[in-house]
Protein backbone atom coordinates (compact mmCIF):
# COMPACT_ATOMS: atom_id res chain seq x y z
CA UNK A 1 0.00 0.00 0.00
CA UNK A 2 1.41 3.34 -0.87
CA UNK A 3 1.97 5.88 1.44
CA UNK A 4 -0.87 8.08 -0.49
CA UNK A 5 -3.39 5.52 -0.39
CA UNK A 6 -6.67 6.18 1.20
CA UNK A 7 -8.11 2.57 1.05
CA UNK A 8 -7.24 0.67 3.90
CA UNK A 9 -6.31 -3.26 3.60
CA UNK A 10 -8.93 -5.50 4.59
CA UNK A 11 -9.25 -9.11 5.60
CA UNK A 12 -12.97 -10.86 6.13
CA UNK A 13 -12.96 -12.57 9.07
CA UNK A 14 -15.59 -15.73 8.23
CA UNK A 15 -19.00 -16.51 10.24
CA UNK A 16 -18.59 -19.71 11.92
CA UNK A 17 -21.00 -22.20 10.83
CA UNK A 18 -24.63 -22.17 12.09
CA UNK A 19 -24.97 -24.56 15.21
CA UNK A 20 -20.32 -24.60 15.68
CA UNK A 21 -18.81 -23.55 18.51
CA UNK A 22 -15.30 -23.12 18.38
CA UNK A 23 -12.72 -24.79 20.77
CA UNK A 24 -9.52 -22.66 22.23
CA UNK A 25 -6.66 -25.25 22.73
CA UNK A 26 -3.54 -23.27 21.68
CA UNK A 27 -2.70 -25.13 19.14
CA UNK A 28 -5.19 -24.43 16.59
CA UNK A 29 -7.03 -27.73 16.51
CA UNK A 30 -10.61 -27.22 16.04
CA UNK A 31 -11.03 -28.27 12.89
CA UNK A 32 -13.82 -24.73 12.43
CA UNK A 33 -10.38 -22.92 11.91
CA UNK A 34 -10.51 -24.82 8.22
CA UNK A 35 -12.97 -22.55 6.86
CA UNK A 36 -10.94 -19.30 8.12
CA UNK A 37 -8.84 -17.50 5.36
CA UNK A 38 -5.60 -17.37 6.49
CA UNK A 39 -3.80 -13.88 5.96
CA UNK A 40 -0.06 -13.78 5.49
CA UNK A 41 0.91 -10.07 4.28
CA UNK A 42 3.07 -9.13 7.05
CA UNK A 43 6.14 -7.22 6.80
CA UNK A 44 9.39 -5.36 8.64
CA UNK A 45 8.54 -1.82 7.20
CA UNK A 46 11.67 -0.42 9.23
CA UNK A 47 14.20 -2.99 7.91
CA UNK A 48 15.45 -5.12 5.17
CA UNK A 49 14.56 -8.66 6.26
CA UNK A 50 12.67 -10.59 4.56
CA UNK A 51 9.42 -11.29 6.03
CA UNK A 52 9.13 -14.48 8.60
CA UNK A 53 6.80 -16.95 7.95
CA UNK A 54 3.23 -15.28 10.71
CA UNK A 55 -0.24 -16.28 9.80
CA UNK A 56 -3.72 -14.97 11.30
CA UNK A 57 -6.98 -16.58 10.90
CA UNK A 58 -9.95 -14.81 12.54
CA UNK A 59 -14.12 -16.12 12.61
CA UNK A 60 -16.90 -15.01 14.19
CA UNK A 61 -20.17 -16.14 15.45
CA UNK A 62 -23.42 -14.58 17.79
CA UNK A 63 -21.30 -14.12 20.93
CA UNK A 64 -17.73 -14.04 19.97
CA UNK A 65 -15.12 -12.96 17.56
CA UNK A 66 -12.33 -15.38 16.85
CA UNK A 67 -8.43 -15.18 16.32
CA UNK A 68 -5.68 -16.69 15.91
CA UNK A 69 -1.94 -16.59 14.77
CA UNK A 70 1.05 -19.22 13.60
CA UNK A 71 4.15 -17.96 14.17
CA UNK A 72 7.52 -19.40 12.90
CA UNK A 73 9.90 -18.65 15.16
CA UNK A 74 13.22 -20.08 15.89
CA UNK A 75 14.73 -18.57 18.30
CA UNK A 76 11.41 -17.53 20.87
CA UNK A 77 12.13 -14.80 23.30
CA UNK A 78 10.46 -14.79 26.52
CA UNK A 79 11.24 -11.83 29.05
CA UNK A 80 11.41 -11.72 32.47
CA UNK A 81 9.42 -9.21 35.24
CA UNK A 82 7.44 -8.56 37.91
CA UNK A 83 4.42 -8.40 36.24
CA UNK A 84 2.38 -9.23 33.26
CA UNK A 85 3.24 -5.97 31.50
CA UNK A 86 7.08 -6.37 32.15
CA UNK A 87 7.06 -9.91 31.07
CA UNK A 88 5.28 -9.30 27.41
CA UNK A 89 7.17 -6.19 26.67
CA UNK A 90 10.33 -7.93 26.79
CA UNK A 91 9.01 -11.11 24.48
CA UNK A 92 8.34 -12.03 21.43
CA UNK A 93 4.49 -11.51 20.89
CA UNK A 94 1.98 -10.67 18.41
CA UNK A 95 -0.42 -7.74 18.76
CA UNK A 96 -3.95 -6.61 17.81
CA UNK A 97 -5.09 -2.98 18.24
CA UNK A 98 -8.86 -2.16 17.75
CA UNK A 99 -10.07 1.59 17.44
CA UNK A 100 -13.08 3.25 17.56
CA UNK A 101 -12.58 4.93 14.72
CA UNK A 102 -9.05 5.36 12.08
CA UNK A 103 -8.11 8.83 14.25
CA UNK A 104 -6.93 5.80 17.60
CA UNK A 105 -9.57 8.34 19.55
CA UNK A 106 -9.35 6.22 21.79
CA UNK A 107 -8.39 2.86 20.31
CA UNK A 108 -7.55 -0.60 22.51
CA UNK A 109 -4.45 -2.99 22.51
CA UNK A 110 -3.62 -6.79 23.38
CA UNK A 111 -0.15 -7.69 23.67
CA UNK A 112 0.08 -11.50 24.04
CA UNK A 113 3.33 -13.58 24.94
CA UNK A 114 3.80 -17.32 23.66
CA UNK A 115 3.17 -18.03 27.69
CA UNK A 116 0.08 -16.21 27.24
CA UNK A 117 0.57 -13.18 29.14
CA UNK A 118 -1.32 -10.40 28.70
CA UNK A 119 -0.97 -6.97 28.50
CA UNK A 120 -3.97 -5.28 27.29
CA UNK A 121 -4.71 -1.15 27.55
CA UNK A 122 -6.84 2.27 26.26
CA UNK A 123 -5.02 4.78 24.38
CA UNK A 124 -5.28 7.76 22.83
CA UNK A 125 -3.31 9.06 20.11
CA UNK A 126 -0.86 9.89 20.41
CA UNK A 127 0.60 7.21 23.11
CA UNK A 128 -1.92 8.28 25.99
CA UNK A 129 -2.32 4.91 27.47
CA UNK A 130 -4.76 3.91 30.03
CA UNK A 131 -2.50 0.24 31.55
CA UNK A 132 -5.55 -0.55 34.27
CA UNK A 133 -7.86 -1.30 31.07
CA UNK A 134 -8.56 -4.86 30.76
CA UNK A 135 -10.75 -6.20 27.92
CA UNK A 136 -13.19 -7.48 29.32
CA UNK A 137 -14.17 -11.35 28.51
CA UNK A 138 -11.16 -11.69 26.72
CA UNK A 139 -10.00 -15.74 26.57
CA UNK A 140 -6.18 -16.80 25.88
CA UNK A 141 -4.92 -20.14 24.89
CA UNK A 142 -1.17 -20.20 23.30
CA UNK A 143 1.47 -22.96 22.74
CA UNK A 144 5.07 -22.76 21.65
CA UNK A 145 5.30 -25.29 19.09
CA UNK A 146 8.72 -27.04 17.20
CA UNK A 147 8.58 -24.20 14.52
CA UNK A 148 7.64 -21.43 16.90
CA UNK A 149 4.30 -20.29 18.74
CA UNK A 150 0.81 -20.45 18.56
CA UNK A 151 -1.70 -17.51 19.88
CA UNK A 152 -5.46 -17.99 19.95
CA UNK A 153 -7.64 -15.94 21.78
CA UNK A 154 -11.71 -14.47 21.44
CA UNK A 155 -13.10 -11.33 22.92
CA UNK A 156 -17.66 -10.76 23.58
CA UNK A 157 -18.97 -9.24 20.71
CA UNK A 158 -20.79 -7.28 23.67
CA UNK A 159 -16.97 -6.07 24.24
CA UNK A 160 -16.94 -4.50 20.91
CA UNK A 161 -19.76 -3.27 21.11
CA UNK A 162 -19.73 -1.60 24.33
CA UNK A 163 -16.64 -0.07 23.70
CA UNK A 164 -18.27 1.56 20.05
CA UNK A 165 -15.49 -0.60 18.10
CA UNK A 166 -18.03 -2.69 16.46
CA UNK A 167 -19.07 -0.46 13.01
CA UNK A 168 -21.61 -1.40 10.56
CA UNK A 169 -22.54 -0.14 6.96
CA UNK A 170 -23.60 -1.34 3.82
CA UNK A 171 -21.29 -4.19 3.44
CA UNK A 172 -22.45 -5.40 7.23
CA UNK A 173 -19.82 -5.53 10.82
CA UNK A 174 -16.46 -4.61 10.69
CA UNK A 175 -13.72 -3.21 12.90
CA UNK A 176 -10.42 -0.86 12.52
CA UNK A 177 -8.12 -2.98 13.20
CA UNK A 178 -4.36 -3.52 13.32
CA UNK A 179 -2.31 -6.29 13.58
CA UNK A 180 1.39 -6.83 14.34
CA UNK A 181 4.27 -9.09 15.57
CA UNK A 182 7.02 -8.30 18.15
CA UNK A 183 10.38 -10.10 16.78
CA UNK A 184 12.92 -10.31 18.94
CA UNK A 185 15.91 -12.28 18.90
CA UNK A 186 19.69 -13.25 20.60
CA UNK A 187 22.62 -12.08 18.97
CA UNK A 188 24.84 -15.07 18.32
CA UNK A 189 26.51 -15.31 21.45
CA UNK A 190 23.64 -15.63 22.90
CA UNK A 191 23.81 -12.19 24.27
CA UNK A 192 21.44 -8.87 24.45
CA UNK A 193 17.93 -9.29 22.54
CA UNK A 194 17.47 -7.43 19.64
CA UNK A 195 14.06 -6.07 18.69
CA UNK A 196 12.41 -6.22 14.92
CA UNK A 197 8.62 -5.02 14.23
CA UNK A 198 6.31 -6.92 11.83
CA UNK A 199 3.44 -5.35 10.76
CA UNK A 200 -0.01 -6.20 8.78
CA UNK A 201 -0.32 -2.31 7.48
CA UNK A 202 3.06 -0.13 7.19
CA UNK A 203 2.17 2.51 8.25
CA UNK A 204 4.83 5.07 6.27
CA UNK A 205 6.38 6.48 9.34
CA UNK A 206 9.97 6.42 9.25
CA UNK A 207 10.93 4.99 12.68
CA UNK A 208 9.28 1.93 14.05
CA UNK A 209 5.64 2.77 15.69
CA UNK A 210 2.99 1.23 15.52
CA UNK A 211 0.55 3.70 17.24
CA UNK A 212 -0.39 6.40 14.35
CA UNK A 213 -3.82 5.89 12.25
CA UNK A 214 -1.59 4.82 9.32
CA UNK A 215 -1.06 1.34 10.48
CA UNK A 216 -4.44 0.39 10.78
CA UNK A 217 -6.65 -1.62 8.16
CA UNK A 218 -10.29 -3.06 8.53
CA UNK A 219 -11.47 -6.57 9.47
CA UNK A 220 -14.72 -7.10 8.00
CA UNK A 221 -17.08 -9.77 9.31
CA UNK A 222 -18.64 -11.81 6.59
CA UNK A 223 -20.85 -14.15 5.93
Amino acid sequence: MSSTSTTPKVYHARRLAAGRSLVLDGRGGDPGWLSALVLTDFSFPWTNRAPLVTEFRALWDARNWYFRFDVTDDDVVLGDGANAKEKVIGSDRVEIFFSTGPDLSPYYALEIDPRGEVLDYQAKYYRHMNWDWTCAGLVVATALTARGYVVEGSVPRATFEQLNCLHRDSEGNYLHAGLYRAEFSHDPAGGPVREDWMSWVDPHVESPDFHVPTSLGVIRWSD
